[in-house]
């Protein structure tokens, strides 16, 4: 009843003025006071409520307190998420690139147009159809006849032109040592050459570069892809083991695999072949490599 009584006082004199003192509790005298009216005091309780407010939300805003919170989201641990989604976008776009470089290699391998649009489908899309990813045109067909034809350094019969420019520019690393068995023939559709050698002898890279394919079939067993300087491939097929993966970097004469098939594969045992691509055009490894 007196708590309600002082409400409703409070309530009609908000305006009049009150003494506020502080007296000692063993004396009773009084030690401070001072006249308040009770308008006075809630805008005072209103006003220290927004000062706290202000410096509150200003020291979140232009301070890092919030990272010396355990578990909380500061500006620092905001500022380092958005840089991993960047470095992480930079990586996605990067293998991007690197898959459309590989499959384009695919496809000049297999003697098909190199794919250029952006949204290139995985490289286990190239084995849904054995027509080109990019049809043929008039002029490009006029333009491939020209450039193959004997004599070009495009030519696939006749690569002595390629051949010749790549000797004088390469000196390049046995890849395995052995009996060569099976010449090169690109009229036979023999791009390298076979080498018989004991099984698990090292193969080593014949020049510097970039594995751009490490993959492995029932017919070939594991094959390696390396990119060189000057435009120039090198494949490496029957091994029974492979060091390298996609994108690795080798140097000249790094093992870089195991020769022979891999057992219990249910492959018929194989040679190991070696073939040497130069400007798109395969070239005879023999004149350049003493194996």
């Amino acid at each position: 009843m007196n708590f309600r009584k002082n409400v409703t006082y409070f309530l009609h004199n908000m305006r009049e003025k009150h003494r506020l003192s502080v007296r000692n509790q063993h004396t009773e005298e009084e030690v401070w006071y001072m006249y308040i009216s009770p308008l006075n005091l809630l805008a005072g309780v209103i006003a220290l409520v927004l000062i706290l407010f202000v410096i509150i939300t200003l020291t979140v805003a232009y301070t890092p307190v919030l990272d010396l919170i355990p578990g909380y989201p500061g500006n620092k641990s905001r500022a380092l998420l958005v840089e991993n989604i960047m470095r992480l976008d930079s990586l996605e776009q990067e293998l991007h690139n690197m898959q459309i470089y590989s499959d384009n290699v695919a496809l000049i391998m297999a003697g098909k147009n190199p794919v250029t649009r952006n949204d290139i489908q995985r490289s286990d899309s190239l084995l849904r159809s054995s027509s080109p990813a990019v049809a043929a045109i008039v002029e490009d067909s006029l333009l491939r006849r020209q450039m193959e034809r004997s004599g070009t350094p495009y030519s696939l019969s006749d690569p002595e032109a390629a051949r010749k420019n790549l000797r004088n520019a390469l000196e390049l690393f046995a890849p395995i040592k052995g009996i060569v068995t099976q010449k090169f023939s690109p009229i036979d559709n023999r791009y390298g050459v076979a080498v018989t050698a004991p099984d698990n002898q090292p193969v080593m890279a014949v020049m510097e570069g970039a594995v751009i394919s490490s993959a492995w079939s029932p017919d070939d067993g594991f094959v390696l892809y390396v990119q060189h300087p000057n435009n120039m491939i090198s494949v490496y097929r029957h091994n029974a083991k492979v060091l390298k993966k996609t994108g690795d970097r080798v140097s000249i004469g790094e093992i870089v695999g195991y020769s022979g098939m891999v057992a219990g594969s249910g492959s018929v045992k194989s040679p190991f072949e070696f073939e040497l691509w130069y400007n798109g055009t395969p070239v005879d490894p023999e004149g350049y490599i003493v194996f």
